[in-house]
């Protein structure tokens, strides 16, 4: 995984617009050949598709972090984005995405809820650590949701995350 990182980096460091734009076709169903050749390109086999998920996110919002989970990373948006709320006593829109992501079964569910929260990652200018995503998804399990959790919604933990590669 740590070599499929380098190597979106480099793309992102020449500013390879044209892999970055193939990659993000990986997540859309009837587009999903065009990521094909890119994908082979750096070594990511096509039925991997973990992987190329995250090729696809990383295409999509390149901003990352090497600290936190992805609960943290909904948390850091939470803060941006839901600053003005009024009842605490209600979930906030975030919140309410959040749980429904940790709800997901694995597949397509969760990598649908995964790029709605990515998107408003990159919105709200927050960074994600996708080496850790990728290792959570590929043991999607309870702990993993936990831990999530926990991240989200503990107490002066899980704050923004804070340092951008």
């Amino acid at each position: 995984m740590s070599q499929l990182l380098e190597q979106l980096r480099k793309c992102k460091a020449r500013d390879d617009r044209g892999m970055m734009a193939n990659l993000r076709c990986i997540l859309v169903d009837n587009k999903k050949h065009r990521a094909w050749p890119a994908l082979n390109r750096l070594g990511v086999a096509i039925d991997d598709e973990d992987a190329a998920f995250i090729a696809g996110l990383f295409a999509t919002h390149p901003e990352e972090t090497a600290k936190g989970n992805f609960g943290a990373t909904c948390k850091a948006i939470e803060q941006v984005k839901d600053i003005n709320r009024g009842d605490d006593s209600k979930l906030t829109p975030t919140e309410r995405r959040f749980q429904h992501l940790l709800a997901a079964e694995r597949g397509e569910e969760v990598y649908s809820r995964i790029l709605r929260m990515v998107l408003m990652a990159k919105a709200a200018n927050v960074p994600v650590n996708f080496e850790r995503l990728k290792t959570d998804l590929k043991y999607w399990t309870d702990r993993t949701r936990t831990e999530w959790a926990e991240a989200f919604w503990t107490q002066g933990v899980a704050s923004a995350p804070e340092e951008v590669l």
